[in-house]
């Protein structure tokens, strides 16, 4: 846990004025027993009036300021404590977000929302617990032992007994419940996921009427989780009797040997007096301390938990400023490109070589696992080639700042994917400074503007979270907006016009040549349909290239291509396009 006291670096000065209040708080208390005492031994013994009066008026204003110094120190503790929480917040989703898609793979998405929401809240609390706990406590505890042991040394044994007590019961149930608080956060990630799962998958539940399944799964997860929490509990309560036993122990203990010492001294009734007032608070800071010692190792769970994410090694590490100058006229290569997953055995990709330039669009298709998705993940980096080069713009990708490099692609991913706000804001998504104008164009284009004209209130209707209130074809055209809107250099359509139907299909096919003359195009495709005019095909088959060329070049030449088209096609329509290519006819 104490790894994440860097996040309280800017806030130094507050923790520093926290301090002195709390050392102005302790002081000012703890002079209050010894100030009674004078005014029992010099005041009420002596019949002094004057110096009760004196004595009184000092203990109101150290009252005074002792107050002033727990207020003090507990409003910066909060406030310290949440900023701290804040920006733990920040950095768990910074880091997040800058995950390549190799990186996301080591936490689930359900953990990674505990993570950033349940695990941080626990670490917040027992952090504001440690401003106002473990600063003040300490303090209390040796000040106080000291003070007794200087007020009335006889009985300074009684402090002893107490606290080994105290410390002995928090040190046996920190170590039955410490464990538990492991497999407790384990459970949380497992609730997460099982909600995520059900509230993102609820038409499939429905549609396969498993209701009921989903349910005991729950029930089942929750059921531990409940009965685990309720043995923490019965051990966490357990230090209350426990406490409340001691200290009303280390009461009757004080009472008793004042009492016998006062037989032999009258005088000895202020020191006694003060002396159980300096034990209350020996045993009040061994209650604070021992209820964050408690609290401490389920925070500390949770603190790993938030170091696992912040400490993960970056697979994919960019350059501050782009190394090189890339050529101006827009263009992708792949140079013997190889790619395999992490431990993996086999290639995804082996060998891979093309070049795509500008004013013509490459498409790239192959039954499902040859590796297409995987090709074009590897231009925007989100996965790294672990062999051969890849190149954009003649320069490889390796050489670009992210920013340089994200700013020349226009990506659209195979589910169209939107965020909560207007029509407007997700077209404008990666081109915030686009003009109106720009925005209705990449409408147009994307054959958007008929459905958003539709809309009550168009180009400013609101879009909810995931795009729900939309259709999925809806969805993939205003993914295609955004990317037209960004005017890149590069477009990457992965398998986006499946949700569109095929006259939609060719009417977007045929305006998108409006902004591609000097653009890169590259389509990741399942219907032959879609990339049938393609200036360059390339045909991918267990992650190998397997043909290149025309369509009607790789009828002729290409078997995989062949089967492809034969499997979309009817027997006519196949033997009619196989003469074509024989023919030439296409030419």
């Amino acid at each position: 846990m104490f790894k994440l006291f860097r996040f309280l670096k800017p806030y130094w000065w507050q923790v520093a004025i926290l301090l002195i209040s709390t050392a102005v708080q302790v002081y000012t208390t703890l002079r209050l027993p010894a100030l009674m005492a004078d005014i029992i031994n010099n005041g009420i013994v002596a019949g002094d009036t004057n110096y009760i009066w004196l004595t009184g008026l000092r203990m109101i204003g150290l009252t005074i300021v002792s107050a002033a110094g727990s207020l003090i120190s507990s409003y910066f503790a909060a406030r310290v404590g949440t900023n701290f929480a804040r920006d733990v917040r920040t950095a768990i989703f910074t880091k997040v977000i800058n995950f390549n898609l190799l990186d996301l793979k080591s936490f689930s998405t359900a953990s990674l929302l505990t993570r950033t929401t349940n695990d941080v809240n626990q670490v917040q609390n027992v952090m504001i617990m440690i401003f106002a706990i473990l600063l003040r406590a300490p303090l209390f505890l040796i000040i106080s032992i000291i003070m007794a042991i200087h007020t009335a040394p006889d009985m300074s044994w009684i402090i002893l007994v107490g606290a080994a007590a105290i410390l002995g019961s928090a040190v046996m149930i920190i170590s039955i419940v410490m464990p538990k608080f492991k497999v407790f956060q384990k459970l949380i990630d497992k609730i997460t996921l099982i909600t995520r799962e059900n509230l993102t998958g609820l038409k499939v539940v429905r549609a396969f009427d498993n209701e009921k399944l989903e349910k005991d799964k729950f029930v089942r997860t929750n059921d531990k989780l409940t009965k685990l929490l309720i043995f923490i509990d019965k051990i966490l309560e357990l230090q209350n009797p426990i406490i409340n036993s001691v200290f009303n122990g280390t009461t009757l203990l004080c009472s008793w040997v004042g009492i016998s010492l006062l037989s032999k001294d009258f005088a000895y009734l202020g020191n006694m007096t003060a002396f159980a007032q300096y034990v209350t608070f020996v045993m009040i800071s061994f209650l604070m301390m021992s209820m964050l010692f408690v609290m401490l190792p389920r925070a500390n769970v949770s603190a790993h938990r938030i170091n696992d994410v912040l400490k993960k090694p970056m697979r994919i590490r960019w350059r501050e400023k782009t190394s090189g100058m890339p050529e101006k006229s827009a263009s992708v290569e792949f140079k013997n490109v190889d790619f395999s997953y992490p431990e993996a055995e086999e290639k995804v990709l082996d060998n891979v070589s093309f070049k795509a330039v500008a004013g013509e669009t490459t498409a790239f298709i192959g039954s499902t696992g040859s590796g297409k998705s995987t090709l074009i993940n590897l231009i925007p980096r989100f996965y790294e080639a672990t062999g051969g080069e890849v190149l954009v713009n003649g320069l490889p990708v390796k050489n670009y700042a992210k920013n340089d490099l994200i700013e020349r692609i226009g990506f659209v991913p195979q589910r169209g994917i939107l965020f909560a706000g207007t029509v407007k804001s997700n077209i404008k998504f990666g081109a915030p400074n686009a003009s109106d104008e720009q925005m209705r164009k990449a409408a147009r284009i994307a054959q958007a503007e008929s459905f958003i004209e539709k809309l009550p209130e168009k180009y400013n209707a609101r879009i909810s979270q995931g795009g729900a209130n939309v259709s999925g074809g809806q969805k993939q055209r205003l993914s295609i907006a955004r990317a037209i809107c960004k005017n890149p250099d590069i477009f990457i359509f992965d398998d986006c016009f499946s949700a569109l139907d095929m006259r939609t299909d060719a009417r977007l096919r045929t305006a998108l040549k409006e902004v591609t003359t000097d653009t890169v195009t590259l389509i990741v495709a399942q219907r032959v349909s879609t990339i049938k005019d393609a200036d360059q095909i390339v045909v991918l088959d267990n992650g190998k290239v397997v043909g290149k060329g025309k369509h009607f070049e790789l009828l002729k030449k290409c078997k995989v291509y062949q089967e492809i088209v034969k499997s979309q096609l009817s027997d006519k329509e196949y033997a009619k396009e196989i003469k074509q290519a024989e023919g030439g006819s296409h030419a």
